[in-house]
């Protein structure tokens, strides 16, 4: 049976140190970073999500605010907001809850973040900078699943990695991140990526899967990767989160996009959905936050 990732527990680890962190450099004379958060609409899993990321806030000493706006909100209010918020000395960190309304444009509305204050890394500069293996604010789920790695003591030097997916928040970076050069800024994971999406064929998919050493899956399929698309002893990282109604008891539970309880009788590590990825991506967020915050100290004291 795999070794469970468990992220949660990671997660609280990190969260232990960011607050020792913090506490260090609020003991050398500086506020508390402040986090703005944005979202638009009423969407359940977008307040929640954000909900997730304020509590954390709370925890770590993280200063936050969280902007509601109406569903009927244009994107020029948007920007506009958004401007203000660049514009605010008091604000190290803006984040706005994706997905936005359909009127909206997503691309204008991250880049619209100024690069500094982007803790989710989403805006074209830091997406170029993790691209060239520069210094950067990396997006939070991508740096999330590179600390799972990490911390799992999963081998990635010139090893295969199947990335499932091409969503350029989520898995684009994750196979930059783990084909980039781990001498360089960004410390990322040298090993050797295959990417595969929706028009990949299953044959192929399925193909490249069984010669992966790791496999990413961020697709939002249920069940996607099966028992016998693993190598055994491979490390498989779910980020997908799907509500699916239980037949049994009619009751909605949250799976993800790998048939969890047949893949782990194979795979040798194993990251759950609920409590995999979703957990360390929030710490990463507070992580990138302190990062934006002890960045803009610097850049003000020169």
């Amino acid at each position: 049976m795999a070794q469970i990732i468990d992220g949660s527990g990671l997660a609280k680890d990190i969260r232990c140190e960011l607050r020792k962190e913090l506490e260090q450099f609020m003991a050398a004379g500086h506020r508390a970073p402040h986090l703005t958060a944005i979202i638009v609409g009423e969407d359940p899993a977008s307040q929640k999500y954000v909900t997730n990321k304020m509590n954390a806030c709370k925890e770590i000493g993280i200063s936050s605010e969280t902007k509601v706006l109406p569903a009927s909100t244009t994107q020029d209010e948007l920007l506009q907001l958004i401007s203000e918020q660049n514009s605010n000395p008091n604000v190290n960190g803006i984040l706005v809850q994706l997905p936005v309304p359909e009127h909206m444009d997503e691309r204008t509305i991250c880049n619209a973040v100024c690069a500094e204050k982007d803790v989710d890394g989403f805006n074209e500069i830091n997406v170029g900078r993790l691209a060239l293996d520069m210094e950067g604010i990396i997006p939070a789920t991508p740096q999330g699943i590179k600390a799972m790695l990490e911390l799992s003591n999963i081998e990635t030097f010139g090893r295969n990695a199947v990335v499932v997916g091409r969503s350029k928040n989520v898995s684009l970076p994750m196979a930059i991140l783990l084909s980039s050069d781990g001498k360089n800024a960004t410390n990322a994971l040298d090993a050797t990526v295959t990417i595969c999406h929706r028009y990949t064929p299953p044959k192929e998919l399925a193909k490249f899967c069984r010669q992966a050493d790791i496999i990413v899956v961020a697709v939002g399929k249920p069940g996607l990767i099966t028992k016998d698309m693993v190598k055994p002893g491979a490390c498989v990282i779910d980020v997908g989160i799907n509500r699916i109604k239980d037949e049994q008891t009619g009751n909605f539970r949250l799976v993800g996009d790998v048939d969890f309880d047949e893949v782990r009788q194979v795979a040798g590590h194993i990251s759950p959905v609920p409590g995999g990825v979703g957990p360390m991506t929030v710490a990463m967020l507070m992580k990138n936050t302190i990062k934006a915050a002890k960045s803009q100290v610097a850049y003000r004291s020169d």
